[in-house]
Parts: C-alpha cells; structure tokens; sequence
C-alpha cells in the first residue's frame, strides 16, 4: 500500500499576499481522496519524535538547531527563510521532517512512500533559507546510513531550483550522490556544486527537459548503484510557475515523474518522494501537477 505523509500543521498560516501558496498542503490531499487515488489508510500522521533529533544533528549543525527551536535565530538569517519565524512553524517543520524519516522505512517495506511536503533542499547545514529550515531528505539519509539500511543512496532533486543546502551537506560524502537538474538563470544566482549538476537554459521544452533526463539517470545509477533514492518532484518546472524560468508543461512534468518512479520500480529500488517547489498563479495547476505523482506511483508500484 502506498503510505503518505500528512499532518494538518502543514498547512500553516501566513501573512496576506505572502507568495508562498500554502493552500496546497490542504487541497491536495483532499483532492487525492476526492478522486479516489487514495483512501483514508494511504495516510500516516508524523509526531515529533525526540528519537529522531540525533539524525536531525548529522545533517545539520547543534547550535543552529537549538538556535531554530528556540526562535531565536538572528533577523536578517531569519529573513532569509522567508516565513515568519515562530514555534508553530518550528514545530511544522519538525513533524514534515519525521513524516520523511518514516516514509523511508515505508519505503523499504513497499518500494515507495511519500510526503505531502517536504523537499526543503535549500536548508544547509548551519543556516535556512527559501522556506527551508530543515533538510528533510538529507536528515532522511542520514537516518538509513546510521541504521545501516542502505549503504550507497542517490539523491535525484528535479525541483526547478537547485538542491544548494543538500549539496553542501553531503559535500565530500562519497556514501550519497546529489543530482541536481535545475533552470541556470535561478535563485539560487551563486550554486553549489552537487556531485552532478545539469543546469537547464530558460523555457527549456518537455523534449529537451526528458531527453537530458533520460541520459543522465540509468548513467547515475550504473555508476551510483544506489540501494535507495530520493526523489524531489518539485512542480515548478511547468511554463506558468511564478518562480520558475522553464517551458514545460503539465503533461511533461508528468512524464518526467513517470520516468524516475518507473526506473526505480523496474530496477527494484526504493525511494522517497518529496513535493518540493510549485509556485504557478492557478492553484489548479500546482495540484494537478502534484497529484500527477501520487497517481503515477499507484499505477506503477501497486
């Protein structure tokens, strides 16, 4: 059975006009069941679970986690996160981090399990940024590395920004690959360097996008022999994202989705997928997108 992170506390307020379209950690898990991709059990409610703060610290620095809990991280590095810091956030970003961890373990008994959120790739190791605290995914991999369930992971990061704060984690960790394929005239404007990066030119086509992803993948995973992935699906790679500098269209990002879930599936690999990023004008089209992927991971893995 697929298995999906959710918890209300994602969907947080924010201030009027804020850009960020929080809406869609209500609407698309509704919309899931509406339609009848999911029922009621393909859902599992994260806690904060204190057992799971010694993964937090592997992939993220001790006084900046104390510094996060504690709301008491310095203004202008607070600003930079982009939300409006409080415990209710905090403890938001906390419960979508355990939904992750949980997920893997998901993931090993099923093939796939997923987060409704998640995908927080701008979170480094000291510091957050673009409406990320915490490194879900890499605090994920830390957590199958610890308990030795998987030895070699391959983190595939499609968001339309690239996954800097996941690549400076794992920089020189030769136990975790990131890929990262992402718009070149996009925040962030000075990049780190992910073990491979393919930085895509603006209005990029869905040709052009499923082309270049055909050829990096099964070349990665050759090379990688990864005993797990995860996948960041951001959405914000469709032609009217707000952020997002790309061509694609609904139906592309669909593709590309399938390609990754259907590669893993038939090479017998388990991931994690993430939501990440999708920021277009019409909330229809961020969940459509969105639900794209639930659909595909229940047509191909059950």
């Amino acid at each position: 059975m697929l298995k999906i992170a959710f918890d209300n506390i994602y969907k947080h307020p924010l201030p009027e006009g804020h850009r960020f379209p929080m809406e869609k950690y209500d609407l698309l898990p509704k919309q899931l069941l509406y339609e009848g991709t999911c029922e009621g059990e393909n859902f599992f409610k994260p806690i904060i679970n204190p057992e799971n703060e010694d993964y937090i610290l592997l992939a993220h620095d001790k006084l900046y986690v104390e510094q996060l809990y504690a709301c008491q991280i310095e203004r202008r590095k607070a600003r930079k996160i982009g939300f409006p810091l409080s415990p209710e956030l905090v403890k938001r970003e906390r419960i979508i981090t355990n939904g992750t961890i949980l997920a893997c373990d998901f993931a090993l008994q099923n093939g796939i399990a997923m987060n409704i959120a998640g995908g927080t790739h701008h979170a480094y190791r000291n510091r957050g940024e673009a409406f990320c605290m915490l490194n879900d995914q890499a605090i994920g991999a830390h957590y199958l590395l610890k308990n030795k369930l998987a030895n070699s992971i391959l983190i595939v990061d499609l968001d339309v920004h690239q996954g800097n704060g996941t690549a400076e984690i794992f920089d020189g960790d030769n136990r975790v690959f990131t890929f990262s394929m992402h718009g070149k005239n996009n925040y962030p404007f000075q990049k780190e360097a992910s073990d491979l990066d393919i930085a895509l030119d603006d209005h990029t086509s869905d040709r052009q996008y499923l082309e270049t992803l055909q050829l990096h993948l099964p070349q990665l995973i050759d090379k990688v022999k990864p005993d797990f992935v995860f996948f960041l699906s951001g959405v914000d790679i469709v032609k009217t994202d707000k952020l997002g500098k790309l061509g694609c269209s609904v139906r592309g990002c669909k593709e590309r989705d399938r390609y990754v879930l259907e590669t893993c599936f038939e090479k017998g690999i388990p991931l994690e997928v993430s939501m990440g990023g999708g920021y277009s004008k019409d909330i229809k089209i961020i969940i459509e997108a969105h639900a794209n992927t639930f659909r595909l991971a229940q047509d191909i893995f059950f």
